[in-house]
């Protein structure tokens, strides 16, 4: 299978300037420059289909198409590297053995919606990464890549890296705005929307690390080549994921887009734990709902898992076997993402504190049958959040109650959890 993003991959470190420049590397800015107008390196991105690959799926150069070209004043780009979804490690491994796509990235994109100033926004516990993205800065701006007249281009571009204070709100893009302004990282309203007015009142475009470290390649080899890296016609590119759980081996693997979701589990990780057999998994990080054995030949891709029932996301699968109590593993998720809210809005502040106290009195045994119910009106009016922050945590919620309620009520009618382990 073709390595993209990883190909430049070295063993237990990153890849150096000139290793990278030697496999081809800054040869797409070079192109762009020279070549191809801002117009140009936008269109490419939009025939190429790619799809942010930060958790949403939402077309790269159409969001880029938002930003309007007559607006006075600044405009920014943010790279959203604040990666807590639980299960999602992709970005601090990218980073760590290449920081160089992801800087090559963020210059295209600039220059392709006319930014000259950019930031990316990293967690805080990832210091290995974020050194490394230090370093590449620097040498880039050492190579004349970054800065003022770019290869004498006209166009000037800067890089600043930001280490966030961590909370996993800063990943909504308006949030991560106001942590940037060194406000509350809370949500904003929309509209206005961040194209048109966003970071410091400009329009702001935010991308995540994997969808940037994309574009080099898609302006180098052209959108027919990237549409053709996938295993199925209607996606595009290839996918980091990450699998972890009740797997052989947690790994973050370069995949193509649509390969089904159990050839990845049977593939690289190497399958289940000796012993051990599939029960469910949560295919895009924890904020999406379960797949089951049913589930095993769904095509990997943003359109089919959803058809599927649940959401592609961030591509974080987290397997279980048949031993785990799935109402304990809900808990645990939801537990997660109850101590993760901002606090802004009622539905979030009381509903998923509120739920995490449904659920743990039903992996003690001391639910009742009404409490299905309760949890089905939670999953419908946590949607009125003012993020996604409490819909997404209602996801593995709603698999659970799709999926698994005889499981549930296993928990009611035995007065006890089933299981022996719970999670």
């Amino acid at each position: 299978m073709e390595q993209v993003l990883f190909r430049h991959n070295r063993p237990g470190r990153a890849a150096t300037f000139t290793e990278y420049c030697g496999e081809g590397g800054f040869d797409a800015l070079k192109k762009a420059l020279k070549e191809l107008s801002p117009n140009d390196v936008q269109q490419l991105v939009i025939d190429a289909n790619l799809r942010g690959r930060g958790g949403a799926g939402f077309p790269t150069g159409k969001k880029w198409s938002f930003v309007p070209r007559d607006l006075p004043g600044p405009r920014w780009l943010i790279c959203n590297c604040d990666e807590m979804e639980p299960g999602t490690f992709k970005d601090r491994v990218l980073l760590e053995a290449n920081p160089w796509s992801l800087v090559e990235g963020i210059i295209l994109a600039c220059y392709a919606i006319g930014v000259s100033h950019a930031f990316i926004f990293i967690r805080r516990g990832y210091e290995t990464a974020a050194g490394n993205v230090r370093r590449a800065i620097a040498e880039a701006k050492a190579a004349g890549l970054l800065g003022d007249n770019i290869l004498g281009s006209g166009f000037s571009c800067d890089i600043d890296l930001h280490v966030s204070a961590g909370r996993y709100i800063c990943g909504e893009e308006t949030a991560l705005m106001n942590a940037l302004e060194g406000k509350r990282a809370n949500p904003r309203s929309k509209p206005p929307f961040p194209a048109v007015k966003g970071l410091w009142g400009g329009p702001t475009v935010v991308n995540n690390v994997e969808t940037l470290a994309n574009i080099p390649y898609i302006i180098a080899n052209g959108p027919a080549w990237f549409k053709g890296l996938a295993k199925i016609p209607e996606a595009a590119g290839t996918k980091l994921f990450c699998i972890s759980g009740h797997v052989q081996n947690t790994v973050c693997m370069e995949l193509p887009l649509g390969m089904p979701l159990g050839d990845i589990i049977d593939g690289p990780c190497g399958g289940m734990l000796p012993g051990k057999r599939f029960k469910a998994c949560i295919p895009g990080g924890a904020s999406t709902p379960f797949f089951t054995e049913e589930h095993r030949g769904v095509p990997m891709d943003f359109d089919t898992v959803a058809k599927a029932g649940s959401r592609l996301g961030t591509g974080g699968i987290i397997v279980f076997d048949e031993e785990t109590c799935l109402v304990g593993a809900t808990l645990n998720l939801v537990k997660f993402y109850a101590r993760e809210s901002c606090g802004w809005c009622t539905p979030c502040r009381e509903g998923l504190p509120f739920v995490v106290d449904v659920l743990a009195r039903l992996e003690a045994g001391k639910g009742e049958t009404e409490d299905i119910d309760i949890l089905r009106e939670h999953v419908k009016y946590l949607n009125l959040a003012f993020c996604a922050l409490a819909p997404g945590a209602m996801g593995p919620v709603e698999g659970l109650l799709r999926l698994f309620e005889d499981e549930i009520r296993e928990h009611i009618i035995k007065k006890k959890c089933p299981f022996e382990k719970t999670y």
